[in-house]
């Protein structure tokens, strides 16, 4: 379990990617080329998940893949270069300014790259021209937005509330779907391309996570359902040059202030 065949990834860089998620932690590791050239492993997610628990898994899953050069987590929930600031489907108040990216670095001596879960899942489908979206459907909803292949700033869209009271999460998240049933969780999915059709305007739409597999045609012509893989194979486009203002250091209130007197 988790060998990786050292002949099919070349010269490059291997990219450890984690995938975060309410149920399961996954993780695999990529060639330069984003291929899976492991197999892909994964735990049930601790209850409760505390950070402690959540470092424990992911460290136990890289581990038994071994081989590595850097990583890359995808984390439910808005995270900002190395810090979570929000985990609607962990526990908010748990994860809370925890440097997560940073802590992971340190157990496992690789340099570390975090983006919330549904822009890594982007990464590895998005075709790079015009408006595309990318919702994730799981224990709840994610959303990542780019233009031209460029990553939006990151808009926590599953906690905006939608219908009723109910929030984009609660709407559509696993649990509606166990209460509701398949049929009308599909109809409660086509009012969401709507509404993000006329909101975003995008040019496509992919809709991926766990529960895409149970999303039956006929879909508008512009969304795509795409593989749950995704959400390990975007992990080496996390590492490309275009990403790295998203991961740079804030200036100094000094240097701003120097800067602006100039």
């Amino acid at each position: 379990m988790g060998s990786i065949d050292n002949r099919t990834h070349g010269k490059g860089p291997l990219t450890l990617a984690f995938d975060i998620g309410g149920s399961h932690l996954k993780a695999g590791v990529l060639s330069p080329a984003g291929d899976m050239i492991s197999d892909r492993v994964r735990i049930v997610t601790p209850k409760p998940a505390k950070p402690k628990a959540v470092v424990e898994g992911l460290v136990g899953l890289a581990k038994q893949l071994k081989h590595f050069d850097r990583v890359t987590i995808g984390f439910p929930g808005v995270v900002r270069r190395d810090t979570v600031y929000t985990a609607p489907n962990l526990g908010n108040k748990l994860w809370r300014e925890f440097k997560l990216a940073a802590v992971i670095s340190k157990e496992l001596g690789k340099p570390v790259r975090m983006l919330n879960d549904a822009s890594v899942q982007g990464l590895g489908v998005i075709e790079g021209r015009g408006t595309e979206c990318v919702i994730t459907m799981g224990t709840g909803m994610g959303f990542a937005h780019f233009l031209d292949g460029r990553l939006a700033p990151h808009l926590e869209l599953s906690q905006h509330p939608f219908k009723g009271g109910k929030d984009y999460d609660e709407y559509v998240g696993e649990k509606a779907l166990e209460k509701i049933g398949r049929k009308r969780w599909i109809k409660r999915l086509h009012k969401i391309i709507g509404v993000l059709e006329t909101v975003v305007m995008y040019d496509t739409l992919y809709i991926g996570g766990g529960n895409a597999r149970l999303i039956e045609s006929p879909l508008p012509a512009n969304v795509k359902t795409v593989s749950n893989e995704a959400g390990i194979t975007g992990g080496v486009r996390a590492w490309d040059k275009r990403m790295d203002h998203l991961f740079e250091a804030p200036p100094s209130a000094f240097a701003v202030a120097a800067e602006h007197t100039r």
